[in-house]
Parts: C-alpha cells; structure tokens; sequence
C-alpha cells in the first residue's frame, strides 16, 4: 500500500514537533532551577557567581525563545497541512 503524498512529510514534521515539545519542555526546567540557584547566590552574597548565573539564566532564556519559535512554526506547518 503506497501512502499519500505528504504523508512523509506530516511524519517528519510531528517527529521534529514532539522533540521541539520536549526541548520547550527541557528547557522551562533549566530556566527553573537556574532561578533558584540565582536567588540562592544572592541571597548568600555571592555577587560574582550571581553574575555569572544571571548571564546563563540570560542564555537559557534565549534558547527557550528560539525553541517555542521552532515548536511555533512546526505546528503551523503540521496545520497548514490540515
């Protein structure tokens, strides 16, 4: 039985959707914990290592952005499909 055009196509986009779902996923936890390790250091008084922290916290945020852009885009792209 031969599929339909497409049907690839529709595969490969919701396997690359459940791992841009699972990087969102991800990467909310890091921005979690990076929270708490933040708050941590300054609470502790350890400004440099706050820094430091702050500038990761910064990183991940970006990423996280980036991802839920990607996430964003494969579900239009799995719609339009529709």
């Amino acid at each position: 039985m031969s599929k339909r055009p497409g049907m690839e196509d529709r595969a490969m986009i919701e396997k690359h959707l459940a791992q841009a779902e699972a990087h969102v996923l991800l990467g909310l936890g890091h921005i979690i914990r990076q929270k708490e390790i933040l708050v941590q250091l300054e609470r502790d008084g350890h400004e440099k290592s706050a820094i430091a922290a702050r500038d990761l916290l910064a990183t991940f945020e970006l990423t996280h952005k980036a991802h839920l852009e990607d996430r964003d885009r494969l579900r239009g792209e799995l719609a339009a499909l529709d």
